[in-house]
């Protein structure tokens, strides 16, 4: 695949989730279905090992078999597709996208080094490398909400200065608040801004480019049509958004801030939630897993709420 700018990088990604047997050992013909669904409902782009992965949890041959999986279904499929690079280590994500450069993903996603909080100037030093590696291949950064390092808007294009390759970041919108946003359109020149997947309508209304989006992770044709929606009919999408939130906050966020599992586990939950691919309840150890047999009950009621996601 040719390298993606940041023109090219918008709309609905679909995040590959690890598919996992009932001891959280991968089961990669699980995988492999999974893949075509995601191929299926036709996205704007699939990417590899995001937090819903557990990029963190694989061993060198895992991390290889899966991109090489899903590089050989993207090409063949013809969507666009990125590789997540990323690990707490800098070294590891420095290895991990020697092993996969070969496969020419659009871009590669990657964190920053995240045991000791890096300075501006370590960000530099750390994305100049991975850029020199990457050669052709145009990077996005990911700086979730927990990343010990949290990045401005105004340091993305102190960055981007000095690292073109960098192409995209995917980053928490503050609620979607307008006074960031005004700072983002400062400072998104050559840079696709990518927000939570359930703040998708607002986000692009206020001038972010997509979402690498949580909400595939429930149904990935809805979030297709939804973002097809935003595009032809704002206001009917904005409309679906508030229901969307309201099915996020009822029933999904209770487990995080009531319960105390990750955002990984509520991930893969409403996909047994949502019922389109078989990956499995279980995460990897150390993580919990939100019980399987919840879902039906979840579903039920988000059925009453966002009909759309469960036609």
């Amino acid at each position: 695949m040719k390298p993606l700018s940041s023109d090219e990088i918008y709309g609905n990604w679909a995040t590959l989730l690890l598919a996992t047997d009932k001891n959280g050992e991968i089961d990669f013909s699980r995988m492999n279905d999974e893949i075509d669904v995601l191929i299926d409902s036709q996205p704007n782009g699939i990417y590899s090992n995001g937090t819903a992965g557990e990029f963190y949890s694989q061993t060198d041959d895992e991390f290889l078999r899966i991109s090489e999986l899903l590089a050989v279904k993207c090409e063949k499929g013809g969507i666009p597709f990125q590789i997540g690079i990323s690990h707490m280590s800098p070294q590891i994500s420095l290895h991990r996208l020697k092993m996969i450069t070969h496969l020419k993903p659009g871009a590669v996603q990657v964190i920053l080094p995240d045991w000791f909080p890096p300075t501006l100037e370590e960000c530099a030093i750390f994305l100049k490398k991975i850029a020199a590696e990457a050669g052709e291949i145009n990077l996005v950064l990911y700086n979730p909400p927990h990343a010990k390092k949290q990045l401005q808007p105004e340091e993305w294009q102190v960055l981007k200065k000095g690292i073109p390759a960098l192409v995209g970041v995917k980053v928490f919108d503050r609620n979607s608040d307008v006074e960031w946003y005004k700072r983002v359109k400062d400072n998104r020149d050559g840079i696709s801004v990518f927000i939570p997947g359930h703040n998708l309508a607002t986000g692009i209304s206020l001038g972010a480019q997509g979402a690498y989006s949580n909400v595939s992770c429930l149904n990935p044709r809805a979030a297709q049509k939804w973002y097809q929606l935003v595009r032809t009919d704002m206001s009917q999408a904005l409309e679906l958004e508030q229901r969307i939130k309201h099915f996020m906050k009822t029933l999904i966020e209770p487990f995080i801030t009531q319960h105390h599992f990750s955002n990984h586990a509520c991930d893969r939950f409403m996909a047994l939630v949502g019922g389109w691919a078989d990956v499995g309840a279980s995460l990897r150890w150390p993580y919990k897993s939100i019980p399987e047999d919840l879902a039906g009950d979840v579903r039920k009621k988000a059925v009453n709420i966002i009909p759309e996601f469960f036609e």
